[in-house]
């Protein structure tokens, strides 16, 4: 009788495990239907599970090119989509103010306004797509 050890997992494997485990967290938190800004803090924010999981810069980035996080984005935006009349009541909310230059303020007010969304809407829209493209790799360059 010959004793068979297994190989330790590659860490290949490891990175994969991580990931899957990240997106069962998401997805069951997903079903207990939260407010977005609370999925996001929990799931997506400065302390939430995918940095607490992915520590290193790479490592992170790598996941957020991955479909687990893909998936976890569509979770995102399913919520948001869901409770958008609906007022974030259980986060502080914060205030950033950005300058900039009158004709792209003039240009987001007129989208803003064409899409019936308030211009801070359209705004927090957009940053988070911006979080969600492949490519953010260069935006930490």
């Amino acid at each position: 009788m010959t004793n068979k050890t297994e190989a330790p997992p590659s860490p290949a494997d490891l990175l994969h495990q991580r990931e899957l485990a990240v997106l069962q967290v998401a997805e069951r938190l997903h079903a207990m239907n939260p407010e977005w800004v609370v999925y996001f803090r929990e799931v997506l924010g400065v302390e939430g599970v995918v940095r607490r999981t992915f520590r290193e810069a790479e490592e992170l980035v790598r996941f957020e090119c991955s479909p687990h996080y893909a998936r976890i984005r569509e979770m995102l935006d399913d919520l948001r989509s869901r409770q958008q009349a609906i007022p974030a009541g259980r986060e502080t909310q914060r205030v950033v103010t950005v300058r900039m230059p009158r004709t792209l303020h003039e240009s987001l007010k007129a989208e803003a306004e064409s899409m019936e969304v308030s211009i801070n809407t359209l705004c927090i829209s957009k940053l988070l797509k911006i979080l969600d493209q492949p490519d953010r790799r260069s935006l930490l360059e």
